[in-house]
Parts: C-alpha cells; sequence; structure tokens
C-alpha cells in the first residue's frame, strides 16, 4: 500500500468513535499500524531511505497533530502513552536508519 494512502486512511477509522479521545486513539492506532509496516531491514537503496524517513516524520507530524487538539483540554493518560510510545518507536526507526545511513557512506 502507498505511505499516502496508508495515511489518508487513518482517519477513516476514528469514524464510529463515541468521543473525540477514542477517535485519537484510533487515529494513533492507525498511525501505528502503518509503521509496523515499514521494513527497516528492507531499506537498501538512497530512495527507500527517503521514503522510510518521509514516512516517519509524516507520522511524527500527523501525531503531534493530534496530541495538539488536546492542548485545551485534559488528554487521557492512554492517548498519552500511545503517542508517547509511537514517538519513542519513531525515535528509534531513525536512528537505526540514521546507522544505515553512516555504514552507506
Amino acid at each position: 500500500m502507498d505511505v499516502f494512502s496508508a495515511f489518508s486512511n487513518i482517519d477513516h477509522h476514528s469514524k464510529g468513535a463515541r468521543t473525540p479521545t477514542e477517535a485519537a486513539l484510533k487515529r494513533l492506532d492507525g498511525i501505528g499500524h502503518v509503521l509496523s509496516d515499514l521494513d527497516l531491514a528492507a531499506v537498501r537503496t538512497q530512495d527507500e531511505l527517503t521514503r522510510a524517513l518521509l514516512t516517519l516524520d509524516t507520522a511524527d507530524r500527523c501525531i503531534r497533530t493530534i496530541c495538539a487538539e488536546f492542548r485545551t483540554e485534559a488528554a487521557s493518560d492512554r492517548l498519552v502513552r500511545k503517542a508517547d510510545d509511537l514517538m519513542a518507536l519513531i525515535d528509534r526507526a531513525r536512528d537505526e536508519l540514521t546507522g544505515f545511513r553512516a555504514a552507506k557512506s
């Protein structure tokens, strides 16, 4: 599946949510699914590296946007934990890809 198609489908999964927090959690779940489909071990070329980094950057921006919706109201602990976990996953993946880039140089 195209990365942009995957991200555009994330909001579709939040339909039917009863609360804004539930909708946000479903969106974060969707981002988690996109990230789990990212095969860092298969990155071999500069184009694949660029695409993987773009995916991570897009996921990062989506998570930040979702969290920004809750700046004026209390976000649930579950929402904060899930967002933090995804951000940590993105950081680890970025570190792994940076190691790939250094090894190829």
